[in-house]
């Protein structure tokens, strides 16, 4: 007899377990993130959760201590402080970042986030509030001055990142000069700049954020030389989906206020010194 019941009673326990876990996160049963507004359940928790890669110095990433600071960390932080709500910072795969905001792993992507209009087709955007350009990192053993310099040399780039599109976008400008005509695709910029050290590729093609910053807190930042990549400058915005359109507002609203009382210039010097964000 218990053989028949213990199943049951296994089933049973399994979907009082997914009811908590869909309950604590604000969400009732049927609730489409993709097509609702969340704003309420976002209130209603007070709490609301952030994707990020926690390696991209110095919009999201580690300290020393193992805690997830940034830019965009303290950025997210200063928007919702406005609306009362507390926000968690997810790591992702960065490869997968539009898919975790699709399943409702994370409800924005926020950590250098450019703006596409491949991306737009998938995914709602805040008004863009920093603006950001690609840059090649070599060594300067290698003599990269400019694009046409990586000439059958071995290029790596962040996969899905705005390099790598712009790259495959505009084959004329940087990717008919590299090996094979192909990068070599990394999950994180740090392991690229790791394999650039290493000599097993000569560039990487990455944000200007991510390289100035990178580069100038290296005990030996004379070793490397960044150029130009010849690709257009980009802009930095918050992931959101399309359903969310008051978050979008609310948003909006709050890196505006932001800007116009000088909270975000105070940001901005914090960070990168006399380096321009978006007006």
């Amino acid at each position: 007899m218990r053989k028949r019941i213990l199943p049951s009673v296994a089933g049973f326990a399994i979907a009082i377990l997914w009811l908590f876990i869909i309950v604590g996160r604000g969400v009732s049963i049927g609730h489409d993130f993709n097509h609702d507004d969340n704003w309420r359940a976002y209130q209603q928790k007070k709490s609301i959760t952030v994707g990020l890669d926690d390696t991209f110095v110095p919009m999201g990433f580690r300290n020393k201590e193992g805690q997830i600071v940034g830019y965009d960390v303290d950025l997210a932080r200063a928007v919702f402080k406005q609306y009362g709500i507390k926000v968690n910072f997810q790591p992702i795969d960065w490869l997968m970042k539009e898919t975790e905001l699709r399943n409702g792993t994370i409800d924005l992507i926020w950590n250098g986030y450019s703006y596409t209009p491949e991306r737009a087709k998938v995914v709602g955007f805040s008004k863009p509030y920093f603006a950001n350009g690609q840059v090649l990192v070599s060594l300067r053993r290698n003599d990269i001055l400019k694009s046409a310099d990586m000439k059958g040399k071995v290029l790596g780039v962040q996969s899905s990142s705005t390099g790598a599109t712009d790259l495959d976008a505009q084959p004329q400008v940087l990717k008919q000069y590299i090996s094979n005509h192909q990068a070599i695709q990394y999950d994180t910029f740090m392991n690229s700049m790791n394999d650039l050290n290493a000599g097993r590729i000569q560039g990487v093609l990455i944000d200007r954020v991510y390289a100035d910053y990178y580069v100038s807190h290296l005990p030996n930042p004379g070793k490397y030389r960044i150029v130009e990549s010849g690709f257009p400058v980009d802009q930095f915005a918050v992931g959101i989906r399309k359903s969310d359109q008051t978050l979008q507002r609310k948003v909006n609203a709050a890196i505006a206020k932001m800007r116009t009382d000088g909270q975000l210039a105070k940001l901005n010097q914090k960070w990168f010194g006399e380096r321009n964000i978006k007006e």
